[in-house]
């Protein structure tokens, strides 16, 4: 089978094509045909080295994926051949709080990732596509999808009327776009872009502030909150921007922090959580529990992921290198000869 590999070094010019045997489904597997994968942050940093550079080579990245099953290992139930399965970010974490042994079962970092045109993977870690998405849609889920539900309802405990800020128009801004907005909360969007707001505001976004024009936009936060603060923010930014995260929070409101796109390592004025008693959660993605829900309400509303563009698998390290540039609205996605 083909696959797209780390080889020998890190770096995007060493993710190279490679071939490998085509593994056979063990008791309670399934062996997955790869129909689509997408694109996150973590897994150019996983490319480039950033992630884990003690990380063991050769190694196949990237989380994300979906397909159909091809062939069941004795034992397997609940399952045919050629039904559509999206696969989870953390193939070993069912339910529960998170432990070091479920996140060791992560794709895509210590475990070999979706970049390859069949793999096996437990039978009882699935989950079914939405009826209404196709493979790349679904492919877009596991990871920016499931940690958008996680930060606004699991841990955020977003509720209607709520007021949430959202930071860029990447995939997981964007699935709290739309999550948010069929919930029923207030939508505050940040952006560089004003072509990206006014998207923004098309898909539903109240309001939308430009953070390169105001650098200070966490005034602007409290000015349009009237001086009180959002109830949640779903931060992506990291060190670089969650003082004035927290500073555009209202007291005793949420911080779901998920990423670092201006780094792990900085000043952080923490004053705002201890004065304002604001609880911040880490975000590590979600269960197959929460996976499950959020399905649920995908086809409820029949919310479709918003894609920016679609490379044939064998453009793999071309879908990488328009993902750092950083133009993206949306997802990032690679699809595998017949899929789609």
């Amino acid at each position: 089978m083909k696959v797209f590999e780390i080889r020998d070094r890190f770096g995007l010019d060493q993710l190279l094509p490679g071939e490998r045997p085509q593994p056979e489904p063990g008791p309670h597997e399934v062996l997955v045909r790869m129909r689509a994968a997408s694109l996150n942050f973590r897994d150019s940093l996983v490319v480039e080295g950033k992630y884990n550079p003690r990380m063991k080579l050769p190694r196949v990245p990237a989380s994300d994926g979906a397909g159909e099953i091809a062939a069941m290992g004795a034992g397997v139930s609940g399952w045919k051949i050629g039904d559509r399965v999206v696969l989870p970010f953390f193939p070993a974490w069912q339910e529960g709080p998170l432990t070091r042994a479920k996140a060791a079962s992560a794709l895509g970092g210590d475990v070999d990732g979706v970049l390859r045109e069949f793999l096996t993977i437990p039978a009882d870690c699935l989950l079914r596509i939405p009826a209404h998405l196709d493979f790349i849609q679904a492919a877009t889920l596991p990871c920016a999808a499931v940690t958008a539900w996680h930060g606004l309802f699991v841990a955020g405990a977003l509720q209607p009327g709520q007021t949430v800020l959202l930071q860029g128009t990447g995939g997981v801004s964007i699935f709290g776009l739309q999550l948010a907005k069929v919930s029923g909360a207030r939508v505050i969007l940040l952006s560089s872009s004003d072509e990206k707001l006014e998207r923004g505001r098309t898909m539903g976004a109240d309001e939308t502030i430009n953070y390169q024009t105001t650098p200070d936009w966490e005034k602007k936060v409290l000015e349009l909150t009237g001086g009180e603060g959002v109830d949640l923010t779903l931060e992506v930014g990291g060190a670089g921007t969650l003082s004035r995260t927290l500073r555009a929070t209202r007291y005793g409101g949420r911080v779901s922090l998920i990423g670092v796109l201006s780094g792990i390592a900085g000043d952080v004025q923490i004053g705002p959580i201890l004065h304002k008693m604001i609880q911040v959660n880490g975000i590590y993605v979600g269960s197959h529990a929460m996976f499950a829900d959020l399905n649920r309400v995908l086809e409820q509303h029949r919310i479709e992921p918003v894609i920016d563009r679609v490379f044939d698998f064998s453009e793999t390290p071309a879908a990488f290198r328009y993902f750092q540039e950083g133009r993206h609205f949306g997802k990032v996605c690679v699809t595998f000869p017949q899929g789609g």
